[in-house]
């Protein structure tokens, strides 16, 4: 196969070991800058080229878009699809994961448990929007932070109340959820590759500190899950429509609940906790894939 991996840097940990992995099961692969692909378009035709030559013949493309070039990182994903290329997620798909509003509607809707959220935008409600809520702690989010960023625990109903009204100066879109007590600052990383998880790992925060985050110095460990957390967690990859996602779960009295959902997840830190070979096993689901549409149109 002819892999493109979508990476602004070619030296991160998660795009080194794609890399690796395709070449050592004999595909050719590329590391691709999206901010340095353009394309045409024209009725029917759908070009792109790169650095001044034409991008054509590739098998599967594997996005690892940042937050902060959702929209034309996604849009470069897309002239890709319309050529014909897989990819394990659709630029539809992390549309939707990144938002995290978004994500929280379309799994509530498929009765995916969650910590209850809140979300409002008129400063005069807000006094009512946290009531709707609860009693605090309070988790107050960016809706489009990443790695712990954008994340505030508040103590009590006022600091609540001046963090939103931080945030709605700044024009921040928001939202705030339940405080779930019993997780202890743990949650769950599930690893989902084409329907299955292959790996999962415990985060635990440092002391002082309620992100479970690696980048937040949090550490981790391989966990084993339940029926119950593999189950959620593979209806929550469903539900966004991704192949490969990261689905964090908290461990709590009602059950796993699910925090976010990834469409980008690091290798790093899991590959690391568990020993399993993760990029292994998307390349592995890339060639099933590429085979089977091959295969689907006679080739």
């Amino acid at each position: 196969m002819k892999i493109a991996i979508l990476s602004r840097n070619p030296k991160l940990h998660s795009t080194v070991r794609l890399v690796e992995a395709a070449r050592a099961r004999g595909h050719r692969a590329r590391v691709l800058d999206p901010l340095r692909c353009y394309m045409r378009i024209a009725p029917g035709k759908f070009a792109m080229r790169y650095k001044g030559r034409a991008l054509a013949n590739y098998d599967a493309v594997v996005p690892r878009i940042g937050a902060s070039i959702t929209f034309y990182g996604t849009a470069v994903l897309r002239q890709f699809e319309m050529s014909g290329v897989f990819t394990p997620n659709s630029s539809d798909a992390i549309l939707r994961a990144r938002d995290k509003l978004r994500c929280l509607q379309l799994l509530a809707r498929e009765n995916i448990g969650m910590p209850a959220t809140v979300f409002g935008d008129n400063p005069d409600d807000t006094a009512d929007l946290l009531a709707m809520l609860g009693d605090p702690p309070h988790v107050i989010k960016l809706n489009e932070g990443a790695q712990g960023q954008g994340v505030l625990l508040a103590e009590k109903q006022a600091v609540s109340q001046s963090v939103i009204e931080a945030f709605r100066g700044l024009y921040a879109t928001f939202l705030v959820q339940e405080f779930i007590r019993e997780a202890k600052g743990a949650d769950i990383r599930c690893f989902v590759v084409g329907g299955k998880v292959v790996a999962a790992m415990r985060r635990q925060a440092k002391d002082g500190e309620f992100r479970s985050n690696l980048h937040r110095g949090g550490s981790a460990t391989a966990t084993q899950l339940n029926a119950s957390e593999i189950d959620i967690a593979l209806r929550a990859a469903r539900t966004m429509g991704l192949n490969i996602a990261g689905v964090d779960l908290l461990r709590s009295r009602r059950g796993p609940l699910v925090l976010e959902v990834n469409s980008s997840p690091g290798l790093e830190g899991i590959e690391a906790s568990t020993g399993i070979d993760i990029a292994g096993a998307i390349v592995e689901y890339l060639e099933r894939r590429v085979r089977r549409r091959k295969s689907d149109n006679g080739k």
